[in-house]
């Protein structure tokens, strides 16, 4: 998915809809774990809670190893125009 014209990896779509629940509800607990350790000045229990989003977003497949067997690169994070897919986004912003 595009956002703000940067490439981010969506989840694995291949996921069954059970586990990807329960998989978003644990990334978003550990999301609040993040702001409440640093509402409360707590350093270690805030690294303990990114560790957690990192968890999540691996096991949904937002980050780590490719969920997808095309052979397409993996260009998370890259700007769009800069990839294979700008004259593609392109054409979609036109419309």
């Amino acid at each position: 998915m595009v956002v703000r014209g940067r490439l981010w990896r969506a989840s694995n779509p291949n996921l069954p809809s059970a586990q990807r629940a329960s998989l978003v509800k644990a990334l978003m607990d550990a999301r609040r774990a993040v702001h409440q350790a640093r509402k409360a000045g707590d350093p270690a229990t805030e690294a303990t809670a990114h560790a957690a989003v990192g968890s999540a977003k691996i096991a949904l497949g937002e980050r780590g190893p490719p969920w997808w067997t095309d052979g397409a690169p993996d260009l998370n994070r890259h700007m769009v125009r800069t990839t294979p897919y700008a004259a593609w986004f392109e054409a979609l912003t036109q419309q």
